[in-house]
């Protein structure tokens, strides 16, 4: 499942990431890339250690947590840090697919991509080109959202960003493991908790609400890996 959720970041988380990523230092993208990816990534990306960096991450996870659809879609059980990525003329990042497992060390278990998030900061007028591309059985979808939205995709999908042609495009990037690892599970619960949501809304806490409420939170039970 494919989602585009608008306004993740409002006017004054982007004024102050804006602000942070000022001050922060910017290095060559493919550092961070897979020894495949590297071949295909021309960016410049903040380094993920600089104090700015990590303050700028911190409010886009918690703007990501705080989303109510985002936590519903997605079902997050850890987010990786927020990576933030510009794109200048003639840059881009040829197809890849991210790498399955990241980060980890003595103290804690890598992280497994389920679902990569990209989140826009930059304005669509501001720059020309520089879509992200999602393969997916029906051919490729290509993106380019508004300012603070932010799209949400399987972390198993073939996907590149097009050659940026004039201004710069600066995003957010990062990846999330969920509770409930398959793509098209996700996709059940999420349609369940949106019809019970409804129905809610309509008719408060009916029979027809509980039955939807007690098949999302069996199924959860079934399909989640706390």
């Amino acid at each position: 499942m494919i989602l585009c959720l608008a306004q993740i970041l409002d006017t004054e988380r982007r004024a102050r990431i804006d602000a942070l990523l000022a001050a922060a230092e910017f290095v060559d993208g493919a550092q961070t890339a897979g020894w495949h990816a590297r071949l295909v990534k021309a960016n410049r990306q903040a380094s993920p250690g600089h104090p700015a960096a990590r303050e700028a991450a911190a409010l886009v996870s918690a703007a990501l947590r705080d989303h109510a659809v985002f936590r519903s879609a997605v079902l997050p059980r850890r987010i990786a840090p927020p990576l933030f990525a510009r794109y200048g003329g003639g840059e881009s990042y040829g197809t890849h697919v991210d790498d399955a497992l990241m980060g980890g060390d003595a103290l804690r278990s890598p992280l497994r991509s389920d679902v990569a998030v990209t989140v826009f900061l930059a304005d669509p007028e501001s720059y020309a080109g520089g879509e992200l591309v999602i393969e997916d059985p029906a051919g490729e979808q290509a993106f380019r959202l508004g300012a603070g939205d932010a799209i949400a995709y399987p972390a198993t999908s073939l996907h590149r960003v097009a050659c940026v042609t004039s201004g710069e495009r600066r995003v957010a990037v990062t990846w999330v493991q969920s509770l409930v690892r398959d793509a098209a599970q996700r996709e059940i619960l999420f349609d369940l908790d949106t019809a019970r949501r409804q129905v809610f809304d309509r008719e408060g806490k009916s029979g027809t609400f509980d039955l939807l409420a007690k098949s999302h939170a069996n199924l959860l039970r079934r399909w989640a890996e706390p």
